[in-house]
């Protein structure tokens, strides 16, 4: 059922909108620090506080009104994880606009597309950002135009502009409704086509609410939100957000001695980052004294990852895992200490543990259906041990994709309520099923599942098999040819780059682990590939769809020792 939306410490007659907290915290703290960005060469010379947030982000809303940037009106965003994208933000969230916002790393196709679909009515960039716009025929429907730059070049104006045009209008809060369309999120689109999913004020209130009691979150804490847009979430929620010296885009090539610096100069007690970041903490090897809390999302984190991370924080400090997606966050969280103890399972081909539903989440399994589902029926959930797709209703549960009706069809299912009314169920598009302590396990992604006619095999049930050969950095379980009959491949990342001959042996060892377990023993293709592609925003989903394509080029015909062929 939908959470209370008035944010936590709001009158009854507040707002329902996740920039609400903001002139509270401003009133009551107007010197704490809300977020410190580096500068030009890494220096944090840059901070606002509580009161200035609030300030500058009226003074901007009331900017933009000026050019018809207001309620309802959606707006691209395309502005690098500074000031003045914060700034922005909450002056779109005041203003009740509806930001919209794209990996800027995706395939240039994939991100017109993704920004056709939005029909933006306007646009805000830096200076390369607008030169992009113009060139490459972005948003032609945008019809106000505002750069970051000092001047306004290829734009109707230069926000600094807009920000003075707005000073002194005073509070800036549109008294927006549950309901009412708060932004657009883009997917990262790691199996397909980026979609813009509708987040409605209700979903990001009852994300901060949800936070806020799984993770027990008090306000004063201070952040390092490695993942930009999760910044967002830190003043509503109290804390100060210091944003890391580091391309967010790029989290597996993160300098762990800049990240370090941070935390001790700043006093962080808090961390969110992808597994990709974790491991590049974890290889560092530097303790993490300071630090109480630390959150990984976006993929799977590695139990040796998990393990290694805990050896340098604090005997007290926890490390969350939630298991969610841009539709639908957080839906279940495990702690570190419990995901550890579960590795063996989880080598054994169990799957992943991702932990007990975040309440008041209703997560159930149902079987597993590549069409629509128009109705929920009570024959669709599952029992406990059987594995199919995983379903979340709940607060946060967002109801639809823009412009993608065919794929909102796939995603969403319609549950009446027994009091009359009925709510959304979102299909998570993974696999899974509970246990009989009741966890939550996930198995992989629906659409990359391998069904060979004798059985179905789930990436996440087979790749941690074999991720544990000392010579693998990972695997990658690939289907070749139509589902149904599919030849089960096992692609494989070494560590490091082997010889010819230690290919074959290595395949030799891997062909004897798979026939160690039934539900890996019909896989004899092991193919070599030097890097994996994973997707843009975490840096840890594996491309497996386009490993699929690499690995029929190299079973078509098969070449003479296929189980050493490389690229």
């Amino acid at each position: 059922m939908p959470a209370d939306p008035a944010p936590a410490g709001a009158p009854p007659d507040a707002p329902c909108n996740i920039a609400a907290a903001l002139p509270r915290l401003a009133a009551e703290r107007p010197q704490q620090v809300a977020m410190r960005c580096p500068g030009r060469g890494g220096r944090y010379r840059v901070e606002l506080t509580y009161g200035e947030l609030d300030r500058r982000s009226d003074a901007i809303a009331a900017g933009l009104a000026r050019h018809g940037i207001g309620r309802g009106t959606r707006t691209v965003v395309m502005v690098r994880p500074t000031p003045e994208f914060f700034l922005l933000m909450f002056a779109l969230f005041k203003a009740g606009a509806v930001p919209v916002l794209v990996d800027p790393g995706i395939d240039r196709a994939a991100l017109r597309q993704c920004l056709d679909e939005a029909a933006p009515e306007a646009f805000i960039g830096i200076p390369l950002a607008m030169l992009a716009r113009r060139l490459l025929g972005w948003a032609k429907t945008a019809r106000v135009r505002v750069t970051t730059g000092r001047r306004p070049w290829l734009a109707d104006a230069a926000l600094a502009r807009v920000e003075r045009a707005g000073a002194g209008a005073g509070p800036q809060l549109a008294h927006t409704a549950p309901d009412e369309v708060a932004a657009i999120l883009f997917t990262s689109g790691s199996t397909g086509v980026p979609k813009g999913v509708v987040y409605r004020h209700r979903h990001f209130v009852a994300q901060i609410a949800m936070m806020r009691e799984a993770f027990g979150i008090v306000p004063g804490g201070v952040d390092l939100p490695t993942f930009p847009p999760f910044a967002l979430f830190d003043p509503a929620l109290g804390l100060t957000s210091i944003i890391p010296d580091m391309d967010p885009t790029r989290p597996a090539r993160a300098d762990p001695a800049k990240l370090h610096a941070a935390i001790e100069r700043f006093g962080v007690d808090q961390l969110f980052g992808s597994p990709a970041l974790m491991r590049v903490l974890a290889e560092h090897g530097a303790p993490l004294p300071g630090l109480r809390r630390v959150t990984s999302a976006g993929a799977p984190v590695p139990a040796d990852v998990v393990a290694a991370m805990r050896a340098l924080l604090p005997e007290g400090a926890s490390f969350w895992t939630p298991y969610g997606a841009t539709e639908c966050l957080p839906v279940a969280v495990i702690e570190g200490r419990e995901l550890v103890a579960l590795a063996a399972r989880t080598a054994q081909g169990a799957g992943t543990c991702v932990g007990r539903p975040v309440p008041p989440n209703a997560v159930r399994i149902i079987g597993i259906d590549d069409g629509a589902i128009e109705h929920w029926a009570a024959a669709l959930p599952l029992p406990p041990g059987q594995v199919g797709e995983i379903t979340v209703a709940g607060p946060t549960a967002t109801d639809g994709y823009y412009n993608r009706d065919a794929q909102t069809r796939l995603a969403k299912i319609r549950e009446a309520l027994p009091g009359g009314g009925e709510r959304i169920v979102h299909r998570m598009g993974d696999l899974g099923y509970f246990d009989d302590a009741g966890r939550l396990w996930f198995c992989g992604r629906k659409t990359q599942r391998v069904e060979t006619g004798a059985a179905m095999l789930c990436t996440e049930q087979v790749e941690p098999i074999f991720n544990g050969h000392p010579a693998v950095r990972r695997s990658a379980l690939v289907g070749n040819g139509p589902r149904g009959s599919q030849r089960p491949v096992l692609c494989v990342e070494l560590l490091q780059r082997a010889p010819r001959a230690d290919r074959v042996r290595i395949a030799g060892e891997l062909r004897r682990i798979a026939q160690g377990h039934a539900q890996t023993a019909m896989i004899e293709d092991f193919l070599f590939h030097p890097r994996f592609p994973v997707d843009i925003r975490h840096n840890a989903k594996i491309g497996r769809e386009r490993l699929a394509a690499w690995a029929a080029t190299r079973l078509h015909p098969a070449p003479p020792e296929r189980e050493a062929s490389t690229r």
